[in-house]
């Protein structure tokens, strides 16, 4: 494989470190560093200064040098070796870093733990305790390859220090072209109430949004029941493309071809969506640059945060959605993407906060009114907010998925544990209703705080957990959304039979019930007290 193309100037780690420090004298003390500001880079040519090892300065074919490490074979098996390059902590305190390298491995041996083997790693030190953040690294002979990851350094960090290694494995391992940038600055301090007096904007004007998540595929007959029979008003429509094969492109013009499919069942589906009385979400659950993962679900932690084509995939086809649907009156919301992973964003792509920036930007230039639905990276969860800030684009909605506790929500969906009772204690802790608001706090906090309107866009719990459980999970969850104004939509209605509320306990019977399951009844009666568009 072609070698990576190495960085053009290089700077030495010498002089980017003075320059570090020169620009810590300039900045007010404690003003935090800007995105992108490299805090250390190193080609090895020449080297900076290294301590520990024993180690090897090599050179590459048309590339200059390189740091080796090895643990010979026939040597003890437990053990390492570590070569430690000290950071400025004083300059990254409450940032988070993003670290990248080029790495290669000969005759590396098995793990005999998932963290041991070749290291890439930061060791950061604080009162508040040790984190060692590291790249996931293979075993065996693999050729130069980048490799990246994130850390986030404590606000009281004492020593942030760069390793390179092999631990608990023997074998040889070659390391270049490091560089470690700013990736996100501390959170700004929060206001302790919003500073407007009048109410967050919400995108609609009724008392309250409740409803279902849908698939695309759903009939008529579906709408009718949701819409009419049980009286929902509103419905996330996913956007999914499922069943994706290894290999197969989720950009470029295949997503196109796919998305043309989905937004002609979407246009089919609009006019009875008004007939029945539901708003409608937008939900792009498959953005560019998806990946397969379990169960055929394409997701966003692959590429859509390590190419920049994906990216700028991604806001054209917002541009589309939004340019199709702005004077479609039973459309609410566009839900940016479904619960962002962003993991490490690839040198020169953005982030998630940058990168819903710049598509809410895009779709407020064609579409001023629709409410734009952003979740916090990673995964929607409630304590993202906590470390999440709002872009700065009007009419803004944040939402946030619950799942919480998943041992409980998710049992016997990925694994076969369980069975687990919900109220009680759940992998040493005790929840309720009490804990379940404690989850919920971050969104809680972050509405007060900044004026906005929540909406949580999945919750759900497994239909077979035990002694009605699942029922009691759900009264609770939903209790505590209309307790804080929240507009809502389960997950999920006539998609897979295991959320299904029309599907009794025993997980053997696909049928659904003959009779409403409290489940179902829970919905409906909060479903009652909506009002219609």
């Amino acid at each position: 494989m072609p070698k990576p193309t190495r960085y053009s100037p290089p700077a030495t780690a010498a002089a980017l470190l003075c320059l570090l420090f020169l620009t810590a004298a300039l900045r007010a003390a404690g003003d935090p560093l800007p995105r992108g500001q490299v805090v250390f880079e190193t080609a090895f040519d020449p080297p900076p200064p290294l301590a520990g090892g024993p180690h090897q300065l090599v050179e590459r074919t048309d590339h200059g040098k390189a740091l080796r490490l090895e643990r010979p074979a026939g040597g003890p098996a437990r053990g390492g070796v570590l070569t430690r390059i000290t950071l400025p902590a004083e300059r990254v305190r409450g940032h988070t870093l993003y670290c990248y390298a080029t790495v290669r491995g000969e005759g590396v041996s098995a793990k005999p733990q998932a963290w041991n083997g070749v290291k890439c790693m930061l060791a950061i030190e604080a009162p508040s305790g040790k984190v060692w953040p590291q790249a996931e690294l293979g075993v065996g002979t693999f050729d130069w390859s980048r490799v990246a990851f994130a850390a986030r350094v404590p606000a009281d960090a004492t020593a942030v220090t760069l390793c390179f290694g092999l631990e608990d494995v023997t074998g040889a391992a070659f390391f270049d072209d490091v560089r470690i940038v700013v990736g996100k600055t501390p959170p700004s301090p929060r206001p302790a109430t919003r500073a407007a007096a009048a109410p967050p904007f919400k995108g609609h004007d009724l008392p309250r949004l409740r409803g279902a998540m849908i698939q695309s595929r759903i009939d008529e007959a579906g709408l009718r029941t949701l819409g009419q029979t049980w009286g929902a008003n509103l419905i996330r429509w996913q956007l999914v493309r499922s069943g994706l094969k290894p290999g197969e492109s989720h950009e470029g013009a295949a997503f196109n071809t796919w998305l043309d499919a989905e937004l002609k069942r979407l246009d089919a589906a609009l006019p009875l969506c008004e007939k029945y009385g539901l708003k409608v979400v937008i939900d792009l659950h498959s953005p560019p640059g998806g990946k397969t993962i379990s169960g055929g679900y394409v997701g966003s932690e692959a590429r859509l945060f390590t190419d920049r084509a994906s990216q700028d995939q991604f806001v054209a086809t917002w541009e589309r959605i939004a340019r199709q649907y702005k004077d479609v009156a039973c459309v609410w919301a566009y839900d940016l993407v479904n619960e962002p992973v962003e993991n490490v964003p690839g040198e020169g792509c953005d982030d998630w906060h940058a990168l819903a920036t710049r598509a809410a930007r895009a779709v407020r230039a064609i579409d001023p009114r629709r409410a734009l639905i952003v979740e916090p990276s990673d995964w929607g969860d409630p304590g993202a907010l906590a470390r999440f800030e709002p872009i700065d684009v009007p009419g803004v909605v944040y939402s946030v998925h619950m799942y919480q506790p998943h041992a409980f929500t998710h049992q016997g969906v990925h694994s076969e544990g369980g069975p687990i009772v919900y109220p009680g204690e759940i992998k040493g802790k005790r929840w309720d209703k009490a804990a379940l608001a404690e989850v919920l706090r971050p969104a809680e906090e972050f509405q007060r705080a900044y004026g906005v309107h929540i909406f949580i866009g999945e919750f759900s719990a497994i239909r077979w957990a035990p002694d009605g459980s699942a029922h009691r999970y759900l009264r609770d969850v939903i209790e505590l959304m209309e307790e804080r104004g929240w507009d809502w939509t389960y997950h999920a209605f006539r998609e897979w039979d295991g959320w299904s509320v029309e599907h009794g306990e025993d997980r053997r019977d696909r049928k659904p019930a003959t009779r409403p399951t409290e489940r179902e009844q829970l919905l409906r009666s909060w479903f009652a007290k909506n009002q219609k568009p």
